[in-house]
């Protein structure tokens, strides 16, 4: 992990952005290592040389850089497989356009830590409405079908099961799915990271057939039912941006994502 996460972290002052960013390193790094990807550690950014449907991806670490680092992603990108790289960039520090790359801004959001109940508005699912935790293969099977096809991850398409979330990610601790069904069909799941000291929320998804019904929101208050006690980070596409907002949680930057 990078130096500057790690300083910040031992005096216990490590900032919004910092915690978002570790949470973020989790994830790629739980994901590569269940899919038997390699992972590229360096000071200033996490890399993962996924297989030719997912590509290469990678996270910067840090607002600084050094120039050796530079040169090792520079290789990464100029090394993708099929073409297909996802550099994020947090800190807005880097320029990849002589690379080929065109970049777009998302907003990574954090929700301070707040106690049970307080995610704001109606917090009971009804009836129709079941949401669980994706804890058996055949559940962790219909969230990574839900994912894949409503987030959409077209890389990915046509889906394969196993491919996303091979099975062997219910074996970590720091790994959790949700899945909402609503008159017992597949409605919406995601995923979260748990690192300790922040909960990530990863590919909140409803399907087209089930929009509009307040599936997302009732998703998100299980969700934050669970980090209770956490602050809670994610990074919102325009369209779920809103209701986010409306849950509490506060912008903290615009990352750059660089494809």
């Amino acid at each position: 992990m990078s130096s500057v996460l790690t300083d910040v972290a031992s005096e216990g002052r490590m900032s919004p952005l910092l915690l978002a960013n570790r949470n973020a390193a989790a994830l790629w790094t739980a994901l590569a290592q269940v899919r038997g990807n390699e992972v590229v550690q360096r000071p200033g950014f996490v890399g993962v040389k996924g297989s030719e449907r997912g590509g290469t991806r990678i996270l910067l670490l840090g607002p600084d850089p050094d120039e050796d680092d530079l040169a090792a992603l520079t290789e990464l990108v100029r090394d993708r497989r099929d073409g297909k790289v996802v550099v994020e960039d947090q800190f807005g520090t880097v320029d990849l356009g002589d690379l080929g790359l065109t970049s777009r801004r998302l907003p990574v959001m954090i929700r301070d830590t707040a106690p049970p109940g307080s995610a704001g508005g109606a917090s009971s699912s009804p009836p129709a409405v079941e949401i669980v935790r994706a804890d058996s293969e055949s559940l962790l099977e219909t969230v990574e079908r839900v994912v894949v096809h409503g987030f959409p991850l077209e890389g990915f398409l046509p889906w394969r099961p196993g491919e996303v979330f091979p099975r062997t990610v219910l074996e970590r601790q720091d790994v959790e799915f949700f899945l909402v069904t609503r008159d017992g069909v597949p409605a919406g799941a995601c995923m979260v990271i748990l690192d300790g000291t922040v909960g990530g929320v990863y590919w909140v998804t409803t399907l087209p057939e089930h929009r509009s019904r307040g599936i997302g929101r009732m998703l998100m208050h299980a969700v934050l039912e669970r980090l209770s006690g956490l602050p809670v980070t994610l990074t919102a596409a325009t369209a779920g941006k809103p209701l986010y907002d409306s849950l509490g949680f506060d912008v903290i930057t615009q990352a750059t994502w660089w494809s």
